[in-house]
């Protein structure tokens, strides 16, 4: 546990939340300031700072319970979809707890999350798949 650490204070009963499914490895809760009824965190027990580099037991665990709450948010708002994403880095977020965002999806709601958007052209992308092929086959 991380003493600065939110998330932290959270599963230690530091801080408050509304915790609403909890197991072995994953917790989720509700967004202090939801963009949308029902937007939660779900988030590892143990500090990490990436969901992406954690162990892939924990990332499992941490998909899974995305897919199990997603399922009872279906259930209990009846969505239009969802959005579910993932922040990493200084530039995206203010809180180094490995986390995933989970939205209900509304056709009323604001949430923008819209990216601007370039042509790949072929040469681009054959250099950019060269680049990470590399990588893969290490």
């Amino acid at each position: 546990m991380h003493d600065d650490c939110d998330f932290c204070r959270i599963l230690s009963g530091d801080r408050s939340a509304h915790v609403f499914y909890e197991d072995e490895q994953t917790v989720a809760f509700l967004d202090r300031n939801p963009a949308v009824t029902g937007h939660c965190l779900v988030i590892p027990r143990g500090h990490e700072e990436d969901v992406l580099t954690i162990d892939e037991s924990v990332s499992t665990a941490v998909f899974e319970t995305v897919r199990t709450v997603s399922n009872a948010l279906e259930a209990a708002l009846e969505p239009e979809g969802f959005s579910v994403f993932h922040t990493s880095g200084p530039l995206v977020g203010a809180v180094d707890h490995a986390h995933v965002h989970l939205l209900p999806r509304f056709g009323d709601d604001d949430v923008a999350l819209s990216l601007s958007r370039d042509r790949l052209e072929d040469d681009a992308a054959a250099a950019l798949m060269g680049r990470v092929k590399a990588h893969l086959e290490h």
